[in-house]
């Protein structure tokens, strides 16, 4: 199980980051919101490992294909949710 304190850290981690993501959107003298898109990759992010873990048996197998697939699902949204504000800049839409 996860500890307390790093759970409570990546909470505040996830506040702040969403924090700055909305600040930084709603300043009125820019008037981009094409960052807002990224709240699309935090709302898709844990849907493959819900699926996975519905699908999955409640074996005690080391590893599931199913599972694995999921996090490389998962992983691949995470880099997304990275790569796009990246790409943003460089079209120079953000």
């Amino acid at each position: 199980p996860v500890p307390f304190a790093a759970l409570v850290a990546l909470s505040f981690s996830g506040a702040i980051g969403l924090t700055f993501l909305m600040l930084g959107c709603a300043l009125e003298y820019y008037g981009v919101y094409w960052p807002l898109f990224v709240l699309i990759f935090y709302f898709i992010c844990p849907i493959p490992h819900f699926i996975a873990k519905r699908i999955s048996d409640d074996s005690d197998a080391a590893s599931s294909a199913c599972r694995e697939l999921a996090y490389f699902f998962t992983t691949g949204i995470v880099v997304s949710a990275f790569g796009f504000p990246i790409i943003l800049a460089r079209v120079e839409a953000v």
